[in-house]
């Protein structure tokens, strides 16, 4: 499946999700149901994949960990918060960065209409950059 392709399926998972529950729940319930709406759908995907920090060549196991990393190329970040922020945006190029993967979405269940709490964000690669 393309990033394109594995992000439409994300965004369903998430408003079918959204539909059942509503926002006003903690991150960690709405976590767990998309894990579960995407086992449904036959989806790969690892929930809570630790992720080390390299820094001077020496790997640091710092706990942090992605909330959903599906098919191995879009990196999933659940939120449950009143509004998405710079913070929030600049966490998920973070784990874009760190992992290698293009494509992250940002999912704010807190809100009354999921599409206005979903962000994507694109890492344009290093290598992609050096060849336009």
């Amino acid at each position: 499946m393309s990033e394109n392709e594995i992000s439409r399926v994300v965004v369903d998972a998430a408003l079918t999700v959204h539909k059942a529950l509503g926002p006003g729940l903690l991150e960690n319930i709405y976590e767990h149901c998309m894990a579960a709406e995407l086992r449904h759908r036959g989806v790969s995907f690892v929930q809570q994949r630790a992720l080390p920090v390299h820094y001077r060549g020496e790997r640091l196991d710092l706990g942090y960990r992605l909330d959903l990393i599906v098919e191995d190329k879009v990196v999933v970040e659940v939120k449950a918060c009143d509004g998405l922020n710079d913070v929030h945006l600049a966490q998920v190029l973070t784990y874009l960065k760190l992992t290698g993967a293009r494509l992250g979405l940002l999912v704010n269940f807190n809100e009354a209409l999921l599409k206005r709490g979903i962000r994507r964000v694109v890492h344009q690669l290093a290598e992609d950059a050096a060849h336009p």
